[in-house]
């Protein structure tokens, strides 16, 4: 039996039920002559004595004797009749560690499209590489047995959520980047938060080799506060330009039968039509006009769902204080025409007050001066000459 047990101690090598571990420790700190030590092909060995690492071993089997390892020829145990080293061995994983998963709460942002402050968590997965085994011992585990690497993994989430919540708050706000589509710029903070995290990480000797499928979500309440207010404000708009086409093809179909010869009926219905436009504007008498929103998006200010080339609803101009709604020429509660709109003599369209050129065409705005004065004519020949 004891010689089976000394033969047993001859290979030194990580456990099966241990191969899954980052950093597995050897339990026995008296490491015997001739024994042999076996590194697999994606670990590392270290040799550890007084708190530094004397010697590294790559894959193969190395015999320990300071002939083949002079490293370990001041590791000899004078107490073992100098029949062995006193040493801790360690083995590293070297290999791509997949399937970490991570998740939590960021942060509590204000969403820049409809000022609503929402809780933003994040989920997903992430692959690990050891690429300094001797900072991960030295720094981080020190000289314990790490037999589950929850122990390394944990500062490691702690480590990607503290980058993931600088990263993500600072794009949200400086790129004015809505809450509900954000999914479509993950690419560009994975890229971000790899980044970061691994300078975090290089102390350590770890590294973030990539990230998996992560996913930046809400709370569900905030999720469906979100999704309504979107809702509303798009059927609200939806609403409004539909009334506005109905009277428009009102008031051309009037115009036409009109041109077309068409008697006093014709003309009551044009006129009546253009009552129609005037009551979808300024409301019904003795009722206040209907409110319009001060910006083209949701309150807080940001931008809303209006598509490119929306202009932003103003105050009257002649000083009333009624809302007036982007493009109108008159204001429905006082009738006043808005002088302060300017619109392109070449193609009409609306443009800053003030401004010289076209944004749309680039006509000059200026029209080109003429001279009052008449070309002379040539000099008709003298009747009674």
């Amino acid at each position: 039996m004891g010689i089976r047990k000394q033969v047993a101690r001859q290979f030194i090598a990580v456990p099966d039920d241990a191969k899954g571990q980052i950093l597995y420790k050897w339990p026995d700190d008296n490491i015997r002559k001739f024994s042999r030590v076996i590194v697999d092909a994606d670990e590392m060995a270290l040799f550890v004595s007084k708190g530094a690492v004397v010697g590294t071993l790559g894959p193969g089997r190395e015999p320990v004797e300071a002939d083949e390892l002079p490293f370990i020829g001041s590791l000899i145990d004078w107490a073992t009749d100098a029949n062995a080293y006193r040493a801790e061995l360690y083995f590293v994983g070297t290999r791509e560690y997949t399937g970490e998963t991570f998740g939590g709460r960021i942060d509590d942002v204000q969403d820049p499209q409809t000022g609503l402050i929402v809780t933003l968590r994040v989920f997903g997965e992430y692959s690990l590489k050891v690429l300094d085994p001797e900072k991960l011992v030295l720094n981080m585990t020190g000289t314990v047995n790490v037999t589950d690497n929850n122990a390394i993994g944990n500062w490691v989430d702690s480590q990607l959520l503290k980058t993931m919540r600088t990263a993500v708050t600072t794009k949200i706000v400086g790129n004015q980047w809505a809450i509900l589509g954000l999914s479509a710029h993950l690419p560009e903070l994975e890229a971000d938060v790899l980044a970061d995290t691994n300078v975090q990480l290089e102390h350590y000797g770890l590294s973030l080799a990539r990230m998996g499928n992560f996913d930046i979500n809400l709370a569900d309440e905030d999720a469906a506060n979100l999704k309504d207010l979107a809702t509303k404000t798009a059927g609200s708009r939806l609403a409004g330009s539909f009334g506005q086409y109905a009277a428009g093809e009102a008031l051309l179909g009037a115009g036409e039968g009109m041109a077309q010869g068409g008697g006093a009926g014709t003309q009551a219905a044009f006129i009546g039509a253009g009552f129609g436009v005037a009551g979808s504007m300024a409301g019904a008498p003795g009722q206040p006009a209907p409110p319009v929103p001060p910006t083209p998006g949701f309150a807080g200010g940001g931008a809303g769902f209006v598509g490119q080339g929306g202009t932003a609803a103003g105050t009257c101009t002649a000083g009333c204080g009624v809302a007036v709604p982007a493009g109108a020429k008159f204001c429905p509660g006082c009738g006043a025409a808005q002088t302060a709109m300017q619109f392109c003599i070449a193609c009409g369209v609306e443009m800053p007050s003030g401004a010289k050129f076209c944004p749309s065409c680039g006509e000059s705005q200026t029209p080109a001066a003429q001279d009052p004065t008449p070309p002379s004519s040539p000099e008709e020949p003298n009747a009674g000459s």
